[in-house]
């Protein structure tokens, strides 16, 4: 049986959807005004893997994943400048093109990590009448409250408040900086913010001219495609203390009910030990990676073989590492291709049965490459083997059995195996062996492109 943390109990519990069969789920996405760096992408990774393990256990997913292209403040703290406006200011674009040049960055990102995409993806801005009902509701059962920049929630009304992040409404020696000495408590966040005539991004509504706070945008969403009963909803642990804290206050205000079943949160990922900053010049992007020289998937792996609950120290030593580590794994799947001995149902039982229950085990990863190099090296070479892998792949999403998508009809198997045998001559930097097997494989009429991941296959 699946187990989760979930972070709203602080305990693991077994995973019963609300509707058999079905799991809805909402992801916090990005907020669009810049790169993803790779610690954003880790949260992503971490979707991909809960994804996978539901898919894998049976389930089918109803998921939503917002994509924040009006600027919520510089800080979750309703202080600051708006994201969206810095951005086009920096650029010389518009609010608008800024966000879908950079959407289309993450989108083309998560594509080479091989992540599962929620079914429904949600742009703020085309949200935002969604949002004015939802304030509406909230200000109808007197949970809202009206001052000079914008309407703001009463969390002194919401008795739970606090839940999540276990803040103390009492204690405000730790509260947040606050600018606006006309909110009635610290804690209270704003619903809707009022704008200056010269800020781009900005809607009427009942209130005022002004745009949206951030965390009532994935309420909006969420409630608009999931309904008011929904069974888990991720995202990074920064968004654990105010963001999550606030849309737990407000959906569960309006509903007048727990909204969200399950809460789950992935840790950071350090650099060198540390925070990422600008400052010290440590924010990589995928694309920083490949032009080091790494793949994709050598970040997706490295990142698996953490748990997702646990702080990831990334190192270029340590991505090093991974990439050898994945390449090797590699090696040992293809060898198995090409195998021929036959492995017994008791031990190919076995495996499924290790594997399933690393994944279910709140999502362990580590656990479950471990059942998988085990499986790998263990057994006699076996297409049978092969043919696990390619079913273990499912949950993981590393691509393993990539290299198979080369064979097309008009490709003879022969000239496969050959192709298979020196992608492991390649791997093991047995260069002689590997130039001999490439003659063979030009000879018989096709020629082999190499490439990061494998290899293409090309009629001559």
């Amino acid at each position: 049986m699946l187990k989760l943390f979930n972070s709203l109990t602080q305990r693991k519990e077994t995973f019963k959807p609300i509707e058999d069969g079905l799991v809805k789920m909402y992801t916090c996405g990005p907020t669009v005004y810049y790169y993803q760096h790779i610690g954003n992408m880790r949260a992503y990774i971490f979707m991909d893997s809960l994804r996978r393990t539901l898919k894998y256990n049976g389930y089918k997913i109803k998921g939503v994943m917002n994509v924040t292209d009006v600027g919520h403040l510089t800080s979750d703290e309703d202080s600051g400048e708006d994201k969206m406006e810095l951005a086009a200011k920096r650029e010389n674009k518009n609010p608008y093109e800024i966000a879908k040049f950079y959407a289309d960055i993450f989108f083309k990102d998560l594509e080479l990590l091989n992540i599962d995409i929620p079914e429904n993806i949600t742009y703020a801005t085309k949200f935002i009448p969604q949002m004015i009902d939802f304030i509406k509701g909230l200000e109808q059962k007197g949970y809202t409250y009206q001052i000079s920049d914008g309407v703001y929630f009463y969390v002194q009304k919401f008795p739970s408040y606090g839940q999540l992040s276990q803040k103390d409404l009492s204690k405000t020696g730790n509260a947040r900086i606050e600018e606006n000495l006309d909110k009635h408590h610290p804690f209270d966040f704003a619903l809707w913010k009022f704008v200056s005539p010269n800020h781009i991004m900005k809607w009427d509504s009942p209130w005022g001219v002004g745009c949206p706070g951030w965390h009532i945008e994935c309420s909006a969403m969420g409630r608009d495609l999931l309904g008011d009963r929904f069974d888990i909803h991720t995202g990074g642990i920064d968004h654990k203390t105010v963001h999550h804290e606030d849309e737990i206050a407000q959906n569960d205000a309006l509903a007048g009910h727990r909204v969200v079943n399950t809460w789950i949160h992935n840790e950071f990922l350090l650099v060198d030990g540390g925070k990422m900053s600008k400052s010290l010049g440590n924010v990589y992007t995928l694309n920083d990676l490949k032009n080091k020289g790494f793949e994709p998937m050598d970040f997706k792996y490295f990142c698996l073989n953490t748990h997702y609950s646990k702080k990831i120290n990334f190192t270029f030593e340590g991505l090093k590492s991974s990439s050898a580590g994945l390449k090797n794994l590699k090696t040992l799947v293809i060898e198995h291709f090409n195998g021929k001995e036959k492995i017994s149902d008791e031990n190919l039982a076995k495996y499924k049965e290790d594997f399933l229950n690393a994944i279910n085990d709140d999502l362990n990863m580590p656990l479950a490459l471990g059942v998988l190099w085990t499986m790998l090296k263990t057994e006699k070479r076996s297409k049978q083997v092969f043919d696990l892998v390619g079913e273990f792949d499912r949950a993981l999403g590393l691509n393993l059995t990539v290299f198979e998508e080369q064979k097309e009809e008009d490709i003879p198997n022969e000239i496969i195996q050959l192709a298979n045998k020196r992608q492991v001559a390649r791997n093991n930097k047995l260069w002689a062996e590997s130039d001999k097997l490439r003659d063979e494989i030009n000879s018989l009429g096709y020629k082999i492109l190499d490439k990061k991941d494998g290899y293409e296959l090309i009629k001559q």
